[in-house]
């Protein structure tokens, strides 16, 4: 088993060993090839103007984080295309679908990309040109492979010539329209074809030979070569889909039931977004799987962690218990009492502990970690539909409802692959998601919420806090007074949006708070559906991998609707139709 996903640079370690198996993968299966085309590698995922195209790496690993093949793609926003690079299983390592999944992956990713299609060099198939059986057979094969998904080499031209005299080394240009009926005209292939001699062989082809490679493409629109190895039909049927937003519900929410008077934080919230969603064709259903407990100890101190689950077993079934006591005098010594030492990790008076809160926060852990995984294995956008909330609860302490800060656990997660950015819309400020980065660098805390002045948790969220040691100036709080405007929330919205493009992050995380809602019982601001829409519409054109976690937003009657204007919005910025049977003409951009 192996999951893929994808590097965009050479900041983790993680991401470091990763490119180091590639590269010695690559060392392997080409000895003879000149030592500066590897050290190339991991430059082109961090300086993409001096090679003018984006590049993104995508490697297959297996759990214990073993590189089993790895793909490189290079985007080219001017002439939008992808141009594929390198595609390649690790030696000995050619079983087990490593190739297909890879090669589908980099299919996904020129969809979202929403360009023409795919070109790549493949080695020619011509007997009268290849003397060798054995590299005749492979070059067979490879073009076999990429023809089962429409994949085929534009003919009647001389890209396929010797850059030296007796050079065998020769390549077809091959075009994958990825399912979209795509009809390259000449003008476009001309430009395609050129900006790739140019930008990828331009140290080893003459301006001349560019030039003419360039013209021998007469053809309108171009031409591919008719399928030699598999039927038509059968190569057109593979065609990539999009799997829409990652939903992770916890499913087993419900058990924590507080029916004390007051307590807002109620089942019917999840269910009431559920029937909304289902409204859309947005989503794609994942199971949750089961979190580490190292990954919540990660961001929670564990003997705060060991607590709350005895705590919580000890408590029989009906009953909860809330702090009577804060023994902050003498942190040293709590009393040994688990009842009184609910005030020791505990920083209100209206988040109780009951049997199940333990199981319950534990369960929206596990979903806020597996949409993180399902960002590292190609959706765009995920979505933990969870509650408990978390962003309340702090490295040693829970309240606000929140136990856990499931948030705060997959950012950690996700931090591991790159550098991240949580940005917290709740009403009210994601205190324990800043009390846990408060000194790092690498994860970015942005909180638009109510001036604590006013607004829970009144001891956390001023502007003046912005991080300390190595995270100083890598915390924002941006809070807003009592009677802010919408149109004065987006303002800020869009400040904050642009702090984050500036941090340039791997992934964005999103807090997602709803009771900035119009009538919320916990907020005073007016935000209505359409509103919510343009949330989402702001965010989503960050293009981002995004993990979107659920936290308050108590007024159910409205809860759902203004949800799914929400991901409605986010979607529209990430969202590429797929154009199966329908033919575009390749002289414009095949806009979404």
């Amino acid at each position: 088993m192996f999951r893929i996903r994808k590097i965009y640079d050479t900041a983790s370690p993680r991401n470091r060993r990763a490119i180091e198996q590639v590269l010695d993968i690559l060392r392997e299966q080409f000895p003879g090839a000149r030592p500066v085309e590897f050290e190339k590698l991991p430059q082109q995922l961090t300086n993409p103007l001096k090679y003018k195209y984006r590049s993104m790496l995508l490697v297959a690993e297996d759990a214990m984080e073993n590189i089993k093949g790895f793909a490189m793609m290079l985007h080219f926003p001017d002439v939008e295309i992808v141009y594929l690079e390198l595609v390649s299983a690790a030696p000995g390592g050619t079983g087990g679908g490593v190739g297909s999944a890879l090669y589908e992956r980099v299919r996904e990713e020129a969809l979202a990309l929403n360009v023409y299609g795919i070109f790549f060099d493949c080695s020619v198939d011509d007997p009268a040109l290849i003397k060798n059986q054995t590299i005749l057979k492979q070059n067979i094969a490879r073009l076999r492979f990429y023809e089962r998904y429409g994949a085929r080499p534009i003919i009647n031209n001389i890209y396929a010539s010797p850059v030296k005299e007796g050079d065998e080394d020769l390549y077809y240009m091959v075009f994958d329209d990825v399912g979209q009926g795509v009809i390259l005209r000449r003008e476009v292939t001309q430009k395609v074809v050129r900006a790739i001699l140019e930008r990828k062989y331009g140290d080893i082809v003459s301006k001349s030979m560019i030039t003419e490679v360039v013209n021998s493409f007469v053809d309108d629109p171009s031409e591919l070569r008719e399928p030699r190895y598999l039927k038509a039909k059968k190569a057109s049927q593979i065609v990539p889909q999009t799997r829409g937003i990652a939903l992770i519900v916890n499913e087993g929410h419900d058990i924590h039931h507080v029916k004390d008077h007051g307590y807002v934080e109620a089942p019917v919230r999840l269910s009431a977004i559920l029937h909304h969603l289902n409204k859309t064709s947005l989503f794609t259903r994942i199971n949750p799987k089961r979190t580490p407990e190292k990954y919540i100890k990660a961001v929670h101190d564990p003997d705060y962690v060991h607590y709350l689950r005895r705590a919580c077993a000890r408590l029989p079934m009906g009953k909860s218990i809330y702090p009577i006591i804060f023994p902050i005098r003498n942190i040293a010594r709590p009393p040994k009492d688990f009842e009184l030492q609910v005030g020791y990790y505990c920083m209100d008076t209206f988040t109780p502990l009951n049997h199940n809160a333990y199981l319950a926060a534990r369960g929206a852990v596990d979903c806020a970690v597996t949409g993180a995984e399902a960002i590292l294995e190609g959706f765009n956008l995920a979505y933990a539909l969870v509650r408990p909330p978390g962003h309340h609860a702090e490295r040693r302490a829970f309240g606000g409802f929140c136990y856990f800060n499931s948030s705060a656990v997959a950012a950690n997660y996700l931090s591991r692959y790159g550098r991240v950015a949580i940005l917290d819309v709740d009403f009210h400020h994601g205190n324990g998601t800043q009390d846990i980065f408060y000194q790092r660098a690498d994860v970015f805390t942005v909180s638009i919420h109510g001036n604590p002045h006013f607004a829970y948790p009144h001891f956390a969220g001023f502007a003046d806090e912005t991080g300390e040691g190595e995270g100083l100036g890598y915390n924002l709080n941006l809070p807003l007074p009592e009677d802010t405007s919408v149109e004065r929330y987006h303002r800020t919205l869009a400040k904050a949006l642009k702090k984050i493009s500036e941090f340039n992050p791997a992934f964005l995380v999103i807090a997602l708070g709803l009771d900035t809602a119009k009538a919320d019982p916990t907020g005073t601001w007016q935000l209505a559906a359409k509103d919510f829409q343009k949330n989402g519409e702001l965010i989503g054109s960050l293009n981002l991998p995004t993990l979107v976690v659920q936290e308050g937003g108590y007024r159910t009657r409205t809860l759902g609707s203004n949800a799914r204007h929400f991901f409605e919005g986010l979607w529209a910025k990430h969202k590429t139709p797929v154009k199966t049977g329908k033919q575009v003409t390749a002289t414009k951009r095949v806009h979404r």
